[in-house]
């Protein structure tokens, strides 16, 4: 019998609680944990672009780690981004990160050099070698400026430990192509980043996503996924339209994430502080956020939505 995907439903991708650039918010942190999980939200994902990683120092990396796996404690899946430049650092990473406790890990291709699809092929092959854990393909080329071609997520797909792909492209003929590649592939998880593409996604036979937006309202994405894997249409449209007033209201400029660690301080969940070089929010695109969330905060606090 063909075993299930790893991984289905919501999986946040976690934004990083600090006090400063080299210190964890460990409250915050706390705090968003437990207000993820009593959002509903199927499983975590630490430290990949939406929690800044690759601006944190390896250290504080591996202590986000640690928390977040011991504050855990096994009531969810946590999947660890491992994307790194150097595959020695990768593996002390994944290493670090089964040790904690983590599930998962996932990666996107070194970024920096240029590098061919072979190339990454044999990076996966010796990342799973060195760690035996299961890994997911991360297809996000907005940051590691490579594509995970479809060949490619088909070839890595037969390696022992890799058990998925985040297709965070913005492409759903992307994702279409893959999902027709690995048709009957069961055991194989499709999640796609993009919150605007998570509906069509699973009305599609994804798996569902890896919303960062759930860093704030994690049931309205939990409850669009549950919507799409019923077929409830109608359901699907209205709980769409509010995905996307949320990001109208949230993401604005070149970094979105200024958005989502502002609405999470509003809400006196964490900090607001971003790593360097990050800017904040104008005043204006401030008020937007804080609009938002003052509409909203009794329906995100109490994890419901209105009717």
């Amino acid at each position: 019998m063909a075993k299930k995907a790893l991984l289905r439903g919501i999986i946040t991708a976690m934004v990083t609680p600090l006090n400063d650039q080299h210190t964890l918010d460990r409250p915050g942190l706390e705090r968003l944990i437990e207000h993820l999980i009593a959002g509903g939200v199927h499983g975590l994902f630490p430290l990949g672009t939406t929690g800044e990683a690759a601006a944190l120092p390896v250290e504080l990396r591996n202590q986000v780690v640690e928390f977040i796996c011991r504050q855990v404690d096994g009531r969810l899946p946590i999947v660890v981004c491992v994307s790194n430049t150097s595959l020695v650092e990768a593996i002390r990473l994944a290493q670090h990160a089964r040790n904690s406790g983590a599930t998962a890990i996932a990666t996107a291709p070194p970024y920096y050099y240029a590098i061919t699809q072979g190339e990454f092929l044999r990076y996966i092959e010796e990342l799973a070698r060195a760690t035996r854990m299961p890994i997911l393909l991360y297809n996000g080329p907005g940051s590691s400026h490579h594509v995970i071609e479809p060949a490619t997520v088909m070839r890595a797909a037969q390696i022992e430990h890799v058990t998925g792909l985040k297709d965070s492209g913005m492409s759903m003929s992307y994702f279409h192509e893959v999902c027709s590649r690995l048709e009957g592939r069961d055991d194989f998880t499709l999640l796609v980043g993009p919150e605007e593409l998570l509906a069509e996604c699973v009305l599609l036979g994804g798996h569902g996503g890896m919303a960062a937006g759930s860093n704030i309202y994690p049931r309205l994405f939990v409850e669009i996924y549950n919507a799409a894997t019923k077929g409830e249409l109608a359901q699907v449209k209205r709980l769409h339209n509010e995905v996307i007033r949320f990001g109208r209201a949230l993401y604005h400029g070149n970094n979105p994430l200024c958005g989502l660690k502002h609405g999470l301080q509003l809400l006196g969940i964490c900090k607001g502080v971003l790593t360097e070089p990050f800017a904040g929010y104008s005043a204006e695109e401030s008020a937007m956020v804080r609009k938002y969330i003052d509409q909203h905060r009794s329906q995100i606090l109490k994890g419901g939505f209105p009717a």
